[in-house]
């Protein structure tokens, strides 16, 4: 089966589904996104072909807008990607504790059976998950709650501890000084760049100085 007319197929046969739930395809960034007012929510396929076979991997994430146009300052990606940056991405394999689980369709029914177990799962865990995520206090809890473990909804560390910092800002957090430290800490750990260890101190900079009203 060949990746570009499987791709075809999913996005026809989830179309309905997600038109329902107010999303949008997006095919040439090979997603569903709905728009909200803090920034967007979208699911993510991303499909690759192995032999007769074709490995479909499934994300769901949201994007703060309010982080990002802060985080994509210090991050280094090229403004082009800064509109479409997620704040937190996971897979559905990972949302489940299977890392490297990956979806394999060879035949037309498989395409059938991967999109009800895919709209079962968005209907039952995972769009309930991105509503409930997709406000500052919520994203607050995410990426500051345990500063010490890997967050398991980005897949870059450092990044989660520059919006880590950012959306204990955003939020007030009367812990703001100490996680500033501990993030400072994970990102040693973690063997974050020089360069990177800067930029974080130029962004508590700017951070001290900030006001969001």
């Amino acid at each position: 089966m060949l990746v570009k007319p499987f791709e075809t197929a999913l996005y026809e046969k989830l179309r309905l589904f997600f038109e329902k739930q107010g999303f949008e395809l997006m095919a040439d960034k090979k997603q569903f996104r709905k728009v909200t007012p803090t920034g967007f929510q979208n699911v993510i396929f991303t499909a690759s072909s192995y032999d007769d076979e074709v490995w479909l991997e499934v994300n769901i994430g949201c994007r703060n807008n309010q982080i990002e146009q802060i985080a994509q300052q210090f991050l280094g990606n090229t403004r082009d990607f800064w509109q479409d940056s997620n704040t937190i991405v996971i897979s559905i394999g990972k949302y489940n504790d299977a890392k490297y689980f990956r979806y394999k369709i060879m035949t037309e029914p498989d395409v059938e059976d991967v999109c009800d177990i895919v709209k079962d799962f968005l209907t039952t865990e995972g769009l309930p998950f991105l509503n409930d995520s997709d406000n500052l206090l919520s994203l607050n809890t995410i990426f500051n709650k345990t500063t010490s473990k890997p967050c398991k909804y980005v897949y870059n560390q450092v990044h989660r501890c520059f919006k880590g910092i950012i959306v204990a800002k955003l939020t007030y957090d009367e812990r703001f000084l100490d996680l500033a430290d501990e993030h400072r800490n994970q990102l040693v750990k973690i063997g974050a760049t020089p360069e990177e260890l800067l930029t974080y101190e130029r962004l508590l900079s700017f951070l001290l100085y900030h006001s969001s009203n």
